[in-house]
């Protein structure tokens, strides 16, 4: 529950949400936005963006957040989730609460030998990529799952990273999809998340609107809330459908879930490569394996289930697009595919039809050839 509408009355009961006025929003505490004046509405969409997408083998349409059961925001304001004090208390410090630990990123390489791995942080992914041009955006709709999550310090998230830079220290990345993160919120539900840096993790950025950063301008739709329904095994399939754009006239990056909300923003002022546009697109999923008793987690990704079983089994991404230098959606072209263990977790990439671009991915974790 996030809010409650009160018997005939206009107030709220605020429980793990409450209402911030845009003014107050906050992302205006970061020091590259004092003056900063916030900008309502995108210039411009991507060409080619369907606002009346058909929904094929899916019900993508009925997908909301458990809140809106119990009220909605009025105009003027926008949806905030609620820290409590055990949120903090569950972070290893104040000081990386709502952070991803440093070098939580996938790092593929095209070239030969083996793509070079980043491991010592303990995640693993199985995603697609692309590079090897200037990106202005992503797009992808992604079914929602439950993952089980054998530690309480693990997650489980899909998502599409917009990367500028190198992989050192100045990496820039705008990150948004679903997640399952009871270090973070508390609890095992799936919720539609943000996460920005613009140096590697280090000291910038966080989650949703855990820090200064993101602009959020939509009052519908709350980041860290957990969404309904979800999919089943061998059974109905939910997902959402999510749009990362940079504004050709202004420079900010825009977020869109679905059709129909454009949540807010990125100002350009918050990065350095991020300014002029994206090296790489990533999409795919991550989990983090602790190997808390000498053993691969069984923490899953996705459905829990691998590529191979397909539609209503395995989890997807479909119709996966990137935004050109001319403000276009189209496919991406030489997509590349990176796991560092596909016996634990892997990926299958396709193009069909009314699909697009699409690909399977995810596993169990720990199984009998991944031990």
């Amino acid at each position: 529950m996030a809010a409650q509408f009160g018997s005939g009355k206009m107030g709220f009961l605020f429980f793990f949400l409450f209402m911030v006025s845009l003014s107050t929003a906050p992302a205006f505490d970061h020091p590259d936005l004092k003056d900063h004046k916030i900008q309502m509405r995108p210039n411009f969409h991507p060409e080619g963006h369907p606002f009346a997408e058909s929904k094929v083998s899916s019900k993508s349409n009925s997908i909301t957040q458990l809140w809106h059961k119990n009220g909605r925001c009025p105009e003027g304001t926008i949806p905030v989730r609620r820290t409590r004090k055990d949120d903090i208390l569950r972070a290893s410090s104040i000081k990386q609460f709502g952070k991803k630990n440093h070098k939580s990123f996938p790092k593929p390489r095209s070239a030969e030998p083996l793509p070079d791995l980043i491991s010592q942080s303990g995640h693993q992914h199985a995603i697609v990529y692309v590079e090897g041009d200037k990106f202005y955006g992503a797009k992808a709709t992604i079914n929602v799952w439950d993952p089980r999550i054998q530690q309480p310090n693990e997650f489980s998230l899909s998502q599409m990273w917009i990367l500028g830079g190198s992989f050192g220290q100045d990496l820039n990345s705008i990150e948004a999809g679903w997640q399952v993160s009871p270090d973070l919120y508390g609890d095992n539900n799936t919720r539609l998340f943000t996460y920005w840096t613009s140096d590697a993790y280090q000291a910038t950025g966080c989650y949703n609107l855990l820090c200064s950063g993101f602009i959020q301008i939509n009052n519908q739709i709350a980041l860290g809330a957990s969404i309904y329904p979800l999919s089943n095994y061998g059974s109905s399939q939910y997902d959402i459908s999510i749009l990362v754009w940079k504004d050709p006239k202004e420079g900010n990056w825009w977020m869109q879930f679905g059709n129909d909300h454009v949540l807010g923003y990125w100002p350009a002022p918050l990065f350095s490569y991020l300014s002029d546009s994206a090296s790489m697109i990533e999409w795919g999923g991550e989990v983090v394996n602790s190997e808390s008793d000498g053993q691969h987690t069984s923490t899953q990704m996705g459905s829990g289930h691998f590529p191979e079983e397909g539609f209503g089994k395995s989890s997807y991404f479909k119709n996966i697009q990137i935004v050109d230098g001319d403000n276009k959606l189209r496919a991406p072209k030489d997509l590349g595919t990176f796991t560092e263990q596909p016996n634990c977790y892997n990926v299958q990439s396709g193009n069909a039809g009314d699909w697009g671009t699409y690909f399977y991915y995810g596993g169990p974790g720990r199984n009998p050839n991944c031990p």
